[in-house]
């Protein structure tokens, strides 16, 4: 990567975040021999299936910035992951301050969702908003709000996907359409 790819990289992915902070994913796949590392860091591995071994989203790691970003056990997955907005912005694709408006205009409508989503065990935004959307209850008192924030959330995905490329948020959602 060019120096300069590599400034605008670390530019967008530290103003962003949102890999790490539970918005995009609600967990992260780490290989065998980074389990007991990765939990030694402070992560919460998840060990039982060996399929989906990893750890949880939100990064508890995550204080506004990376807090292991220099470590040598940083996760492998960390330090490789780039999503749509990255590539583009490496690519020449998307100017830095394209991207950067982008990530500004999501984080928006998260805080707007963040207020009305239902409480949950997990702090995961991304599992919170999916099980709004997904909630048959309506407060019929409230209905033009809660069609409002369903649309919301809605497009937010779609931004999601097209921003970000994350395209497996919702299975049941896009199969009710």
């Amino acid at each position: 990567m060019h120096k300069t790819d590599e400034l605008q990289a670390n530019i967008l992915c530290k103003s962003c975040g949102l890999c790490c902070t539970g918005h995009l994913f609600i967990w992260v796949r780490l290989k065998a021999v980074e389990l007991d590392r990765s939990q030694a860091l402070g992560l919460n591995v998840i060990r039982s299936d060996p399929r989906q071994r990893g750890f949880t989203q939100p990064c508890p790691l995550w204080q506004g910035q990376c807090t292991i970003y220099t470590s040598p056990d940083y996760p492998r997955v960390c330090r490789t992951y780039q999503c749509r907005l990255l590539i583009e912005v490496n690519n020449g694709d998307t100017p830095l301050k394209d991207a950067l408006s982008s990530i500004e205009q999501v984080k928006g409508t998260i805080r707007e969702l963040e207020t009305h989503l239902p409480v949950a065990s997990n702090n995961n935004f991304r599992e919170r908003l999916v099980a709004y959307i997904e909630s048959t209850e309506r407060p019929a008192r409230h209905e033009k709000t809660d069609s409002e924030l369903r649309q919301k959330a809605e497009s937010l995905l779609d931004f999601y996907e097209k921003v970000f490329g994350i395209k497996d948020l919702l299975d049941r959602l896009q199969e009710q359409r």
